[in-house]
C-alpha cells in the first residue's frame, strides 16, 4: 500500500463524472488499499477515487469512529435507490477541502446498490453519518463537491481560500 496525493479543490479533475468500473482486477483493488490508507492518514471517513485523480466509480469508507477498532468498506459502481423524505443536516467537510466545514442538508436515510472489493452486487441501507458519508462520496463520483450546495457568494469564499491553500503547498514543495 501507498499514500496517494489528495488533490485540492478548485481541480477540474475533482468536477468530472468517474467512469463505471467494468473489471475489478488487482490494480483497482491496489488503487482501494492505497485509497484507504491515504484516508486513513489524512484523517477522514470517506475518500473517492477523483479525489485521488483517477476517474473510476469506486469510493472507500470508514464511519467506524472507534481507536483501533476500524471497518473499512470499499464501494464500486454505487447507486442510490432509495432515499427517506426525512432529511439530516450534518456538518460535513472533504479531503479535497481541507479545514471548511458547512451545515448541508442530504436525506436521512439512503438505501445503495454497489459491488464490494470481490465484485458481489450489494444493496445495503445507510442512515445517520454512514447515509451522508455515501452521499458526499457519490457526489464526488458525479462531479460534485459538498460546496455547491452553498450559496454562489460562500462558495465563491471557500474557492478563493482553496486557492490561496494551493499556492502556499505549491510554495512550500
Amino acid at each position: 500500500m501507498s499514500l496517494r496525493k489528495i488533490l485540492i479543490h478548485p481541480d477540474p479533475r475533482l468536477k468530472k463524472t468517474c467512469d463505471p468500473v467494468i473489471d475489478i482486477d488487482a490494480e483497482l483493488r491496489k488503487l482501494a488499499d492505497d485509497m484507504l490508507e491515504t484516508m486513513y492518514d489524512a484523517p477522514g471517513i470517506g475518500l473517492a477515487a477523483p479525489q485521488v485523480g483517477t476517474l473510476h466509480r469506486l469510493f472507500v469508507m470508514d464511519i467506524s469512529g472507534k481507536e483501533g477498532s476500524s471497518e473499512p468498506r470499499v464501494l464500486f459502481n454505487p447507486e442510490i435507490t432509495w432515499s427517506s423524505d426525512i432529511m439530516n443536516v450534518h456538518e460535513e467537510g472533504c479531503l479535497s477541502i481541507p479545514d471548511i466545514y458547512e451545515e448541508i442538508t442530504r436525506p436521512d436515510t439512503v438505501r445503495m446498490r454497489f459491488q464490494d472489493i470481490d465484485g458481489k452486487q450489494i444493496e445495503e441501507e445507510f442512515d445517520g453519518i454512514g447515509a451522508t458519508c455515501v452521499q458526499h462520496e457519490l457526489d464526488h463520483l458525479n462531479g460534485r463537491l459538498f460546496i455547491d450546495y452553498l450559496s454562489a457568494m460562500k462558495r465563491g469564499m471557500i474557492t478563493k481560500k482553496m486557492k490561496k491553500l494551493k499556492k502556499e503547498r505549491a510554495r512550500d514543495e
